[in-house]
């Protein structure tokens, strides 16, 4: 892959992990995350789970590109269940609630629980998530569905690692570039489409 550039960014897992798993949104945002843990010595699982997603073509799009950045890296990816209904279960009530408001927070909450709960179950003890990678993103909000998520068992750990620093922004167009990446144009939910 390219990015001749060093990045700055020197990664700290928790514990000193090499295998973490990574709550992936959709390839734009797992890009330079993936490649960075790579030359650090980190192997990412990548856990998509994003029900939240609609409609269910959108979501097949973004998982194939996720997928497609994964196997290009020999990388381990899981399909978590896509359930729309069970999400806007979540989101019902906060239909118009701003970006960054409390769907967000919810819809954050219920996506990190269902990769904490995979975490538990599976053997990984750190967990962290692209959703930290968007400049869109409230880093609070993502941080606190992280340790809300992880505080159900004490086997798995939060990484609370801000992925937009070190250069990752600019590598993460970069490689939407060179993997000729799907790159969607509203967060994910039908009420981020407005």
């Amino acid at each position: 892959m390219g990015g001749n550039r060093k990045q700055g960014l020197v990664l700290q897992v928790p514990g000193g992990e090499t295998e973490v798993l990574l709550h992936a949104c959709c390839a734009p945002c797992s890009g330079a995350i993936i490649e960075i843990m790579l030359r650090q010595g980190i192997r990412p699982t990548v856990f998509y789970s994003n029900s939240n997603i609609f409609p269910l073509e959108e979501y097949e799009i973004r998982r194939e590109e996720c997928r497609r950045y994964c196997a290009a890296n020999g990388l381990d990816f899981i399909d978590d269940d896509y359930d729309h209904k069970d999400w806007q279960s979540v989101a019902k009530g906060l239909e118009h609630e701003p970006e960054r408001g409390a769907r967000c927070q919810e819809c954050f909450n219920y996506r990190l629980r269902r990769a904490a709960a995979y975490a538990h179950s599976h053997g990984f003890h750190v967990l962290t998530t692209t959703l930290a990678s968007s400049r869109w993103k409230n880093l609070d909000q993502v941080n606190r569905a992280g340790e809300l998520a992880c505080a159900g068992y004490d086997d798995v750990t939060w990484w609370a690692q801000n992925w937009r620093k070190g250069g990752l922004q600019e590598r993460r167009g970069e490689i939407i570039k060179e993997m000729d990446f799907y790159n969607q144009l509203y967060c994910g939910c039908e009420f981020s489409m407005r």
